[in-house]
């Protein structure tokens, strides 16, 4: 297997899953993706975070939001490999229930990732509504910050 069929694998398996943990109230499984490293950031659909103590906060207060994934896809746009560094763009379709209500929206989602001791760890996420798309959960006309 190449570096990028490793990757792909990845993406599709572990991150994937940790996606639907945290869609389902569990962050446990996203939070040990992410990179033990600074820098790490997040610019999200629904807040920002910077550095581990902020990512710690943010996942833990998403995953109180949200429960009850009924489907998550990620559709995969693009994605490559440079040596111990790797991005993908894709579109998040998501049915979930937001605060106890169900919501269905699509995030527009770029991540870039790191290589560290062998496995891959998300360092930063950019994440937000499509243009003339559904808000984000819980935010009429867009996503609450």
């Amino acid at each position: 297997m190449t570096d990028r069929d490793d990757f792909l694998a990845w993406v599709r398996t572990e991150l994937y899953a940790a996606e639907v943990a945290l869609h389902n109230g569990d962050a446990a499984a996203r939070r040990a993706l992410w990179s033990r490293s600074e820098a790490v950031s997040v610019l999200g659909a629904w807040r920002d975070a910077a550095g581990r103590g902020e990512l710690d906060a943010l996942f833990t207060g998403l995953a109180e939001t949200f429960s009850d994934c009924t489907s998550y896809v990620f559709e995969l746009q693009a994605y490559d490999v440079l040596g111990d560094m790797a991005y993908t763009v894709g579109l998040e379709h998501t049915s979930a229930s937001v605060n106890g209500e169900p919501r269905t929206y699509t995030l527009r989602a770029t991540q870039v990732y790191r290589r560290e001791d062998g496995a891959w760890r998300v360092a930063h996420r950019h994440a937000d509504t499509m243009a003339g798309g559904v808000s984000a959960p819980g935010a009429p006309g867009g996503a609450p910050r």
